[in-house]
């Protein structure tokens, strides 16, 4: 099954467009109806529909340690990375060879 993402509120529009330009499966807050809700709901969300979230809220890092169920947290530092950098990182994802920390 192909990587499909879900970007939390914090993330940039421009990544959604440049995975879309690539053909990547990806979700907004926007889009799914998730403006102010909870990090357990964007969890439930992308669980429901197996996507991947991505986030820069440091939030999730507990969620990914404790027994909540989720399809995968791909977790970025805010600031630490340009957009490009990001981007490349969840390509990594989706062809399979790892990620960025």
């Amino acid at each position: 099954m192909a990587v499909r993402f879900h970007l939390d509120e914090h993330v940039d529009g421009a990544i959604a467009l440049a995975l879309r330009r690539r053909s990547i499966d990806v979700t907004t807050t926007i889009e799914a109806g998730l403006q102010s809700a909870t990090d357990l709901q964007h969890l439930e969300f992308a669980r429901e529909q197996r996507r991947v979230i991505h986030t820069n809220d440091p939030d999730f890092l507990a969620h990914a340690a404790s027994s909540v169920e989720h399809a995968g947290i791909a977790f970025c530092h805010s600031g630490n990375r340009t957009l490009g950098q990001i981007i490349e990182g969840l390509l990594l994802i989706v062809h399979g060879r790892g990620g960025y920390g």
